[in-house]
């Protein structure tokens, strides 16, 4: 952990941290929102490890006793809130855990922290009790929420903290992080930075997933082979998709930048922007057997199946559309 230099992206959120730090303006609660893999943990720890750091500068110094207790999660005074049920965090937990445990003063440290992960989970009872503990804090006490989804929480929760969005990183960031820290190769970390857009949780899965590398592989051999494919043969590779349900949106995803090359090399003719550059043979021959309109028709359709299997409609029938479609097209 290099403090907050190592972190990738996101300068905005960590020079106003680092702002209030230095200008002693740390307010009581603040809001991490941003989708699953952007770094809210990440961001939150660091910033705690700051405010607790014996150095007291903007970054943890990683070298005090503050910041060695935090580093192997054995800081008493910065609290990770724990759930039993893995849907929900209830009132009694809240209670337990902060409500009645902000009362009691830091044992070492300027600060207590406390950190609820997934705070979309937070139960209604749950959110109405921290809402007091938000509004009337101890002078010590900083509470810092994580959520994937911040409609989720109470407007009069959202209105009383500082709300920090995390936004995707850019391609080239992700890239260069992949290839500088985890000596992944050229090709593979661009492709896997386009599939992560923007977030280098998703990014750092992709590259050391052999799962992922391997969903990967189906993916290419379905777009390579749809064109020639039988219509009882795509049944059987629906078959088999639809035992990977889990996986069913990194494979639209995988489609849609394989589309997008497509639709670029018949564009452009050139081969440097492409993500799948590898596969160019392929990609050459898609893009003189399908129409513009065409190919626009089929990245429509990998969207509109998304949209479909998030609201539930047949998965076979989803997906049968959609092979359709790139069929046709």
């Amino acid at each position: 952990m290099l403090g907050f230099d190592g972190v990738v992206g996101h300068e905005e959120i960590i020079s106003h941290l680092q702002n209030a730090i230095r200008l002693e303006k740390v307010s009581h609660a603040y809001i991490f929102s941003g989708e699953r893999g952007t770094g809210k943990k990440l961001l939150a720890s660091l910033f705690a490890m700051t405010l607790q750091c014996e150095e007291h500068g903007t970054s943890p110094c990683m070298k005090c006793e503050s910041c060695k207790k935090a580093l192997s999660k054995n800081h008493p005074d910065i609290i990770s809130i724990t759930h039993e049920k893995p849907n929900s965090i209830g009132i009694e937990e809240i209670r337990e855990q902060l409500i009645n445990d902000v009362e009691i003063r830091p044992y070492s440290s300027p600060f207590k922290i406390y950190i609820i992960d997934e705070a979309q989970k937070l139960t209604l009872q749950a959110q109405n009790a921290l809402l007091k503990t938000i509004e009337e804090p101890p002078a010590y006490a900083v509470i810092i929420l994580l959520t994937d989804n911040l409609d989720i929480l109470l407007p009069t929760i959202t209105s009383r903290c500082v709300n920090l969005g995390l936004k995707p990183v850019s391609d080239n960031m992700v890239k260069t992080y992949l290839m500088d820290q985890m000596n992944i190769p050229d090709y593979q970390a661009e492709v896997d930075a386009s599939f992560a857009q923007g977030n280098i949780g998703k990014a750092k899965r992709a590259a050391t997933s052999a799962e992922f590398s391997e969903l990967m592989q189906n993916a290419l051999k379905i777009l390579k082979n749809s064109k020639e494919m039988q219509l009882y043969e795509l049944i059987a590779v629906l078959k088999e998709m639809s035992q990977e349900k889990q996986n069913i949106y990194d494979y639209l995803d995988l489609f849609a930048m394989w589309f997008r090359d497509v639709l670029l090399f018949k564009a452009t003719r050139e081969v440097d922007n492409l993500v799948f550059k590898q596969e160019i043979n392929h990609i050459k021959e898609r893009a003189q057997v399908s129409s513009y309109e065409g190919l626009e028709q089929i990245i429509d359709g990998i969207q509109t199946a998304g949209i479909r299997l998030r609201a539930n409609v047949n998965f076979d029938l989803t997906m049968e559309l959609l092979f359709l479609t790139i069929r046709e097209n």
